[in-house]
């Protein structure tokens, strides 16, 4: 995509060329157009030298070398006085000088996915289908939308099983009344089950309709320790989810929190046993963070963030700082025992902070050093919560949800990922590292956003420099080059054919030489919406190219 280029009123920079004999240097990862899309571009922070132009990222060389990076200009934009767009009277009374409007484009003709391999397709309950009470809510209606699920040929339904529900009133004082009726509906219904740990809480996030907090007795143990939650620059607590800063610490009635997670981790397999055994209950899903997705409460709507905000780091509980003057101690730079003060505020753009512009403070040596302590903290907690996982959930598949932030990634540092927890700019990769947790315990990792297609993102908002395609097309190898099965879900409400399409052509991937496709995809969400005019026919043909079956009505 051009990327508008501000005017500026210094002299023209002239063009660097390289000797005849110079071989070009190897392109960095994001810096060159992926097989999806174009890559990443930003603009340099106020008051930085040559400001005027679009300077590429620049690369990091490796300590101890000394060969010099080149830059290459990009022309200015022409002035106004340049590009008039007044026609032209030629003396006869014709005017020229405008151009026509092209044709619009025709859709490419549909692909056929007949014959390809099956993939299973699930759909997400309502976040409160099951109430605090222990209630199935609005049961009948519930049974009345499965049942036409069922027949369209899906496979299963997702339920969030929530922690602030099942352990609400006491430790280890677990309710699973609600749950029960629930699955007993669904193996009636001959449908699969998959089930997400839900550490965290309902609401205050985009889509969240409902408010389910943590326990009770968790919240009362914030109120005299607030500490216990993750914590932003300002000493804003996030009562989300529970800072991995304590983990391990005893601050939950003399247990620690993965203490925590494994107890009702081993409840529910003992509980529902049967429904392991009888493969209804086909995957569990662990939440490991903010919206039960791996990932710090970098960018929660209730502390003021709106979309493309880059969001804010969320690692000043004392616990988390503890940990970090402990890494900083260790790599025998005490001073390093901070985080940035200079990364801006929830909606800030990268280009405004000095942390995340290009050649900011995120390329220093404290810089990297912070970053990943950063998210090493993040591959510390799947790894502790996930091998307890492994051990409640012997012989059972399992998955963890990496969330899409594609916002601000066709620029060098990719802030929305770097608060995120992903150290994932323009000159590493930051997901390949989690895979491997992964792969160490067995766990499927399942992605969001394959709906979204960047022409789109750009459209509506131009601004945010967003790349879901080169996200998604980065993410799904890192995992397969590591061996891990992948799944995925769609970010946004989806009821049209051209999401549905996107997300076909994610799921199987046209002329991969190793036949790699999804393991499965998951719909959110069941909503009365979806069985509005054509959005269920939409749905239900599909389901069936999902399944790998033939439809008749291709666009050719």
């Amino acid at each position: 995509m051009l990327v508008p280029v501000p005017s500026s009123a210094a002299a023209p920079h002239p063009t660097l060329r390289l000797p005849a004999s110079t071989a070009p240097a190897q392109p960095l990862r994001g810096l060159v157009p992926s097989p999806l899309a174009a890559r990443p571009i930003s603009r340099r922070a106020a008051g930085h030298a040559s400001s005027a132009f679009l300077a590429p990222p620049r690369a990091v060389p490796p300590e101890g070398a000394s060969s010099p990076l080149l830059s290459v200009p990009v022309p200015d934009e022409p002035d106004a006085a340049d590009t008039d767009d007044t026609p032209m009277d030629k003396g006869d009374g014709k005017q020229v000088g405008l151009a026509t409007s092209p044709a619009p484009v025709p859709p490419p003709p549909e692909r056929d996915f007949a014959g390809t391999p099956y993939v299973p397709v699930y759909v997400m309950l309502p976040l409160n289908v099951v109430s605090v009470e222990g209630e199935v809510v609005d049961a009948d209606a519930l049974v009345a939308q499965l049942r036409l699920l069922r027949a369209a040929g899906v496979d299963g339904v997702m339920v969030d099983c929530w922690w602030g529900n099942v352990e609400a009133h006491g430790p280890q004082e677990y309710n699973w009344t609600g749950y029960r009726r629930l699955f007993h509906i669904v193996r009636e219904l001959k449908l699969k089950l998959q089930v997400v740990m839900s550490f965290h809480a309902c609401g205050g996030n985009v889509g969240d309709d409902v408010s389910i907090p943590l326990p009770d007795w968790v919240t009362e143990i914030g109120k005299s320790n607030p500490d216990i939650y993750f914590t932003d620059r300002e000493g804003r607590r996030n009562t989300e989810c529970l800072s991995w800063g304590v983990d391990k610490e005893r601050v939950l009635q003399g247990r620690t929190a993965v203490e925590v997670y494994f107890d009702f981790m081993r409840s529910f397999r003992v509980e529902f046993d049967a429904y392991f055994e009888d493969g209804i209950i086909s995957e569990i899903e662990v939440g490991l963070g903010a919206c039960g997705e791996l990932r710090y409460p970098s960018y929660a709507a209730n502390h003021g963030w709106k979309y493309p905000g880059i969001g804010e780091f969320q690692c000043y509980d004392r616990y988390l700082q503890k940990n970090l003057r402990r890494a900083a101690e260790a790599r025998g730079h005490a001073m390093w025992a901070r985080s940035p003060d200079n990364a801006g505020h929830y909606n800030s753009e990268p280009s405004t902070t000095r942390f995340f512009c290009d050649g900011g403070d995120y390329d220093s040596y404290y810089g990297r050093f912070f970053l990943n302590w950063y998210s090493q903290v993040l591959l510390d907690h799947a790894d502790r919560v996930l091998m307890l996982a492994r051990l409640a959930f012997e012989g059972s598949a399992i998955a963890v949800k990496v969330s899409g932030i594609h916002w601000w990634y066709k620029t060098a540092s990719h802030a929305a990922e770097l608060t995120a927890g992903f150290y994932n700019p323009c000159n590493r990769d930051g997901y390949s590292p989690i895979a491997q947790v992964l792969k160490k315990h067995g766990a499927a990792l399942n992605f969001t956003c394959v709906e979204l297609r960047t022409m789109d993102q750009h459209e509506v908002f131009p601004e945010a420099l967003a790349d879901p395609e080169g996200l998604v097309w980065q993410v799904l190898n890192a995992a397969w080059d590591a061996g891990i099965q992948v799944a995925s879900e769609n970010a946004l409400p989806c009821y049209d054919r051209d999401g549905f399409n996107k997300t076909l052509e994610n799921a199987k991937p046209r002329n991969d030489p190793d036949g790699r496709h999804l393991f499965g995809f998951t719909y959110l969400r069941l909503c009365s919406t979806l069985f509005e005019g054509p959005n269920f026919k939409e749905f239900e043909r599909f389901v069936k190219r999902m399944h790998g079956e033939a439809v008749l009505d291709l666009q050719a």
